[in-house]
């Protein structure tokens, strides 16, 4: 009845794992008791989990992103600690369990911290940039959301029933396949990363829909904010990457559940197969994750600085080109695999060529800056902390794309410095950045700008002392994900990064701590104007938090920076003659529905446990032919309502109404 599922599942095999699964279950059981306790769980059920307002999806994704940072931080944490230690076979932990952690960390990093994150930030902004009430499919966001929370959900569930795969983030067969790999970790990592790789494709087909379709009148594309563009670019390549890994990802199932041979060496499979599928989607997909940090860098350098964005016509252009060149360089991933020395040099070509478009927008962003008012708002200092190690990292990107030299520093802890220099600065510190930016037009109140700032220091300090050692081990020619090591040459820099890894802890403890200080002094911060930063954009034209509808009459663009030219023009704060009735989607828990039950199936389908399978798959069916069959998914709020909602709105600004 329960297919492979057994007591044995259980994390009894060790102490480690039966008190992680242990702070995962109290974890989940705390937050349940404390929800209880204040008669939250109405409130959560009615106004957050069933909403397909886009702004409270975007919080509800950035939720989801900061809790499976803290948790893929853990790992990271732990590898640190065993490397430290590890000298002659020393350390805490078994080599699988060691394996499961690196595993667990990329694909909790890449799958379900990085894109959430992004993909939070682009539902709360970009629908106010562009001067419209909604998403193009509400509905569709909403189960995006939640087929993402599924697959999150599938990865924390393995630290307590069964085990997570060994078998890296990157799933390579032959080590997951059935032969080498038997146990669930792999079928666990499969379905997680499916489940919410469909969810993601469905985000980037949507907001290619609503920012090409749904842009407010006179907001022609040359108009657009840059993060708007970094959007776009970004939901594209979304909606061309991720059907690869899907498709790799159900190939890989067939071969363990159904005996194919699509990625064996044994009747006319090939391993490389999977290499080349996963990596078309993999190096678009560092892209996908860059770029919305790009945008949000340009219009924090640009606010912060006073000063119009430097080369707005160029950054686009560089933007464009870096989606369409992410296609072409996949190949330097596996430089050492067996390619031919013309293929080889085509796609180093490539590599080097594509860092030309990224120091443009280095250049944008440093003469936007020079000669500026510069505010040094902890979002400001994410930035220029961005520029300086994201410069590093692309060096050492360019060297690694030249085959030879690659040849040498393939699978050594210097490829682990080079993606960890590109990654932390050129997506968490952009997604940081806008956290920390939009966070007062999101809840209303001002951000801590003292945490903000000890949290920016802890975390850069961290990240050189945690990954610049890693480019020395890597020259000396240490192997990346080793457990055990017998070079006591390399136990000092290992120290040094581990201690890089108690710095960055403390940084997200100013982070935790920021959160504290700002909603104990939300009343004294309450931002009344929408404006707190001298906005030039969209965004800020509404209250804080923007109310249901966004906006009470559709803005009329006149400058790609409109908000700004409103002020100039002093019509920014100028009250309509009358208003209007607006229709608002409906909330509905339909979602929620497809989410619990597709998290459902993949758990069922990585114990076998057939009938259950196919239950939920009849659940979720209906439950989009009921959702479809409704015809009343939106509703009306008056004019009256809306006037009121307006009034308020206009008291607060005071003198300036």
């Amino acid at each position: 009845m329960f297919g492979k599922l057994t007591i044995d599942a259980l994390p009894f095999y060790s102490p480690i794992a039966a008190g992680g699964a242990a702070v995962t279950v109290g974890g989940a059981l705390l937050v349940a008791a404390v929800l209880t306790y204040l008669k939250a769980w109405k409130y959560l059920w009615t106004d957050w989990l069933t909403s397909v307002d886009h702004k409270r999806i975007g919080v509800m994704y950035v939720v989801l992103a900061l809790i499976m940072l803290l948790r893929g931080f853990v790992d990271a944490l732990m590898m640190r600690a065993q490397q430290a230690m590890a000298l002659n076979a020393g350390g805490y932990l078994p080599p699988e369990h060691f394996d499961q952690i690196f595993s667990s960390h990329g694909t909790i990093m890449i799958f379900f911290m990085a894109m959430p994150f992004m993909t939070g930030l682009i539902n709360i902004i970009v629908p106010l940039q562009i001067g419209t009430r909604d998403v193009a499919f509400p509905w569709l966001n909403a189960v995006s959301l939640w087929l993402s929370a599924a697959g999150a959900a599938l990865v924390m569930v393995s630290l307590v029933i069964g085990k997570f795969s060994t078998a890296g983030w990157t799933g390579y067969p032959p080590y997951s396949g059935i032969e080498y790999n038997p146990g669930v970790g792999v079928d666990y990592w499969i379905w997680a990363v499916l489940i919410s790789g469909v969810g993601s494709t469905m985000s980037g087909i949507n907001f290619i829909v609503t920012i090409l379709k749904r842009r407010a009148p006179g907001m022609t594309l040359m108009r657009m904010t840059p993060f708007v563009w970094t959007s776009l670019v970004a939901s594209v390549l979304m909606a061309f990457a991720f059907p690869a890994i899907t498709v790799a990802c159900g190939l890989l199932a067939l071969d363990r559940l159904a005996g194919m041979h699509f990625f064996t060496n044994a009747h006319g499979g090939n391993m490389m197969n999977y290499v080349n599928l996963f990596w078309i989607w993999g190096h678009p997909e560092v892209y996908i994750l860059v770029l919305p940090a790009f945008g949000i860098f340009s219009e924090v350098v640009s606010t912060f600085s006073r000063k119009r964005l430097f080369g707005y016509e160029s950054l686009v252009y560089a933007t464009a080109a870096i989606g369409i060149l992410s296609f072409t360089v996949w190949l330097h991933h596996f430089f050492t695999m067996g390619s031919s020395a013309g293929v080889n040099a085509f796609f180093g070509v490539m590599t080097m060529i594509i860092a030309v478009p990224t120091g443009v927008k280095v250049f944008n962003w440093l003469l936007t800056m020079y000669r500026g008012r510069i505010d040094f708002h902890p979002s400001m200092m994410w930035s220029i902390g961005f520029i300086v190690t994201f410069v590093i990292g692309g060096m050492t990107g360019v060297l690694l794309a030249i085959p030879p030299a690659d040849f040498l520093m393939h699978n050594t802890t210097f490829l682990v410095a080079h993606f960890h220099n590109m990654i932390i600065p050129g997506v968490l510190f952009g997604y940081l950045a806008g956290y920390m930016y939009w966070f007062p037009k999101v809840f209303g109140f001002a951000f801590n700008r003292g945490w903000g700032l000890g949290a920016f220091w802890c975390w850069i300090i961290g990240f050189y002392l945690a990954f610049m050692p890693l480019y020395l081990l890597g020259l000396k020619g240490m192997p990346r994900r080793m457990e055990t090591y017998n070079d006591p040459t390399w136990q000092p820099y290992l120290l040094v990064a581990a201690s890089g890894a108690a710095v960055v802890l403390c940084g997200i403890g100013c982070m935790v701590m920021q959160v504290y200080v700002s909603i104990r002094d939300r009343v004294r911060t309450r931002d009344l104007t929408g404006d707190p930063f001298n906005g030039r954009t969209l965004e800020w034209s509404t209250s804080s938090p923007p109310p249901p509808y966004n906006f009470a009459v559709i803005p009329t663009v006149g400058d790609r920076e409109a908000f700004l030219e409103m002020k100039e023009k002093g019509v920014a704060y100028r009250r309509p003659a009358a208003y209007q009735p607006i229709r608002v989607p409906s909330n509905t828990p339909v979602g929620v529905i497809l989410g619990a039950f597709a998290f459902v199936l993949g758990f069922a389908m990585v114990w076998h446990i057939w009938w259950l399978v196919a239950a939920s798959g009849l659940v979720m069916f209906a439950a989009v032919i009921v959702r479809s069959s409704n015809d009343d998914q939106e509703f009306t709020m008056s004019a009256a309502e809306v006037k009121r909602i307006e009034d308020q709105r206009f008291r607060l600004l005071g003198s300036r109404s």
